[in-house]
This record gives structure tokens, C-alpha cells and sequence, in this order.
């Protein structure tokens, strides 16, 4: 029988992490047989909730180095125990951490690794979102760039387990009501896989609603002019109701937003149903996390911005003024007539 792993990564506050349950609910639609792999404090806590997801079985440890050190005592398991069960296929979660423990994975397997998955359509096939060119002078070679607008079939080769990556929010977590078994990893961690230490972690506590969950998202870039003009995205936001702001690269890296707020290829991947893009220009490192959402409303001043060809919608002018009479339409049909 098939077998498919999802590397379970735990979200430090003694649950599981959103992404690993998207993974579980996907691998059990293509076979019976799913293995979650939990490392690190609340392993053993988190095999009811793994289960219920769609995993069968559950490796798992509690071990306080997979939390100490950074993704070397993870990547150095899953090696070990990948030699030993020969799994069909291991998935991970788009995570910083999941991406470092599957690359450090791929360099000790020599296995094939894909990311940035739209879908597995089988144990050894994946589908990707690409942009599709010809090779200067080499025809019939294709190459490709993540985020494009073709749809490909890329089948899985090599030694292995094929290790994916799937893009955020690719598939929808369900509970299917089953149950796991544990089965307790007790593997020592060598001194020479502890090297880079955990010092400290931050986790975000943006109040209201998480961009990943939000109907609405509005987000901002340079047109709005300095970082003090986020907070009329805030009331913009607030106006909408259950609404999420967030930013491009550029105004994160310029301080204006914290990262929690990045959209894109570095950041957050979102899938609202309208997604408002305001003084954005439409970079393709942006647009790619903006792929999912059913409709895009975009604002700038530049009628030539390429964020327009993406629009569902497009509003030509100063994207502080149109905003602000964003707000004041939404204030008169929520006050009392």
C-alpha cells in the first residue's frame, strides 16, 4: 500500500499548525495510509487532533532539541526514519521552518523536491502554477518562474520519497473523524546535528482577524506615501467588518508594516473572496500570493501599473483619497436612516 508522509510542524503554543492539517486531509484522499511526523514539545498532545485529520499513525516526539535548535535535529530524524519505512511520498507545510528541515532533507536523501505545489494529483505527480518560455536558441526547452498563469503536470522522478511543498492554502483542512496510532520516536540527536540554537521566538498577536482567514484583505504599498496612512486601511478594515490589512515587501522592508503583514512570495500566501490592492503596483513577487483570491479591486494613481491586468476592478486616482471615500460610503449605509 502507498504511503504518504506529512512532516507535522507544531505552532510552538501546543497545537498543531494549520498547514499540517490542509497536508493530512489531502494525503488521505489519495490513500488510506497517512503518516504524520510531530517533533518537538507537544508531539504526543497533538496525535488526537493528527488523527482526526486524516493520519493513521503518528510519530512522535517530545524531545526539546527539535525546539532548541533550528531544523538540523528535525531534517537528521526524518532522514533516519525515512531509510527505515521507505515512505511513498513526504508533504510539508509552506512554513519557514517546514521549507529549511525538507531542503536539509533533500541534500541527505538526494531526492527530488518540489515547492510551490497547486495540487498532487498523484503519489508521483504534482501540478504547478508556472510561467512558461523558450530557452534562447534551444528549442522545445522550457523554463519556468513560480507564480505564472500555466498550469503543468510535473511528474515526480529520482530516488525515493519525492519531497512537495505545497503552496499555502493550496487545499482545505476536514475533519474525517479517525483515529491514530503512536508510535514513539526515540532517535538520540548527534552533537554535530545541534549547531544553530534557538534563541527566542515571537509569535504574531495582530489583533482582529488573521490575514490566512480573512473574507476581505486590504493591502497596502508605496502609493500610500508614508506609514502613518496604514491606519486608514485600518479603518477601512474596520468599516467592512472581518476584514485583514496587509503589505507588500517593499513597505515592510521600508518599516512602515511589521512582517506579519507581507503578502507574496516571501510573505503570506491569501485567498480571500476580494482582495483590495491599494497603491500597489502589481510586482510578480506580490502577485504571487494574491493567486487564490476571487476578486481583486486595485487602486493607484499609475493607470499603467500591471497590478491593473490582474484587477477584477480598477480605480484610477490617489489611493488615499479614494479610500478615505471608501470609508465614508461604508459609514452612511451602516448609519441609521
Amino acid at each position: 500500500m502507498a504511503a504518504i508522509w506529512v512532516y507535522a510542524e507544531l505552532d510552538g503554543a501546543g497545537g498543531v499548525a494549520s498547514p499540517a492539517l490542509e497536508l493530512l486531509t489531502k494525503a488521505s484522499s489519495l490513500t488510506p495510509d497517512v503518516t504524520a511526523v510531530a517533533l518537538g514539545a507537544g508531539a504526543t498532545d497533538a496525535v488526537d487532533t493528527l488523527g482526526a485529520y486524516g493520519a493513521t499513525t503518528v510519530l512522535a516526539a517530545d524531545d526539546p532539541a527539535y525546539d532548541e535548535y533550528l531544523a538540523e535535529p528535525a531534517a537528521y530524524a526524518l532522514a533516519q526514519l525515512v531509510r527505515e519505512h521507505r515512505p511513498d511520498l513526504v508533504l510539508f507545510g509552506p512554513g519557514y521552518d517546514s521549507r529549511d528541515v525538507a531542503g536539509r532533507l533533500q541534500a541527505m536523501l538526494g531526492c527530488a523536491l518540489v515547492a510551490n505545489v497547486d495540487d498532487v494529483v498523484a503519489l508521483d505527480r504534482v501540478r504547478v502554477r508556472t510561467a512558461l518560455r523558450l530557452w534562447p536558441g534551444r528549442p522545445g526547452n522550457l523554463r519556468g518562474g513560480i507564480g505564472g498563469t500555466k498550469i503543468v503536470d510535473v511528474k515526480l522522478a529520482g530516488p525515493a520519497p519525492p519531497l512537495v511543498v505545497p503552496r499555502a492554502k493550496a487545499f482545505d483542512a476536514a475533519q474525517s473523524g479517525g483515529r491514530a496510532r503512536v508510535v514513539a520516536v526515540d532517535l538520540a540527536i548527534p552533537e554535530e546535528r545541534r549547531r544553530t540554537r534557538r534563541t527566542a521566538q515571537h509569535h504574531d498577536e495582530s489583533p482582529g482577524t488573521r490575514l490566512e482567514d480573512a473574507k476581505v484583505v486590504i493591502a497596502g504599498g508605496r502609493g500610500l506615501g508614508e506609514a502613518g496612512n496604514f491606519a486608514l486601511l485600518g479603518e477601512l478594515a474596520g468599516a467592512i467588518g472581518s476584514a485583514a490589512v496587509g503589505a507588500t515587501r517593499p513597505v515592510v522592508d521600508a518599516g512602515w508594516a511589521p512582517f506579519g503583514m507581507q503578502i507574496g512570495q516571501t510573505g503570506k500566501t491569501v485567498e480571500p473572496d476580494v482582495y483590495i490592492a491599494v497603491g500597489i503596483s502589481g510586482a510578480a513577487q506580490h502577485v504571487v500570493g494574491i493567486k487564490g483570491a476571487h476578486r481583486v479591486v486595485a487602486i493607484n494613481k499609475d493607470r499603467d501599473a500591471p497590478i491593473f491586468q490582474l484587477a477584477d476592478l480598477g480605480v484610477v486616482g490617489d489611493a488615499l483619497d479614494v479610500v478615505r471615500a471608501l470609508i465614508a460610503e461604508l459609514a452612511g449605509v451602516a448609519a441609521p436612516r
